[in-house]
């Protein structure tokens, strides 16, 4: 196994990765966040967890809450 550390390994991305990665958790979070409290479900949760994660926090979200509403919604109807 070699573990020399090279140069290459230091690259990083240009600039613009992690400001488009930032937009992309605040936009998630904030949307995770407001949506949560127009439902009453936990929405700090929700908001913390949709900024430090990508997409996951979404699909989980989206699984669980907006599916589950959808569902309870669509119960209540009949």
């Amino acid at each position: 196994m070699n573990l020399t550390f090279t140069p290459e390994s230091e690259t990083l991305p240009p600039w613009w990765v992690f400001v488009l990665l930032a937009v992309l958790l605040l936009v998630q979070g904030t949307w995770m966040f407001i949506d949560a409290r127009k439902r009453g479900r936990n929405a700090w949760f929700w908001g913390l967890w949709g900024v430090i994660n990508f997409p996951s926090p979404l699909l989980v979200y989206l699984l669980v809450v907006v599916w589950a509403d959808y569902r309870k919604a669509k119960r209540t109807e009949e």
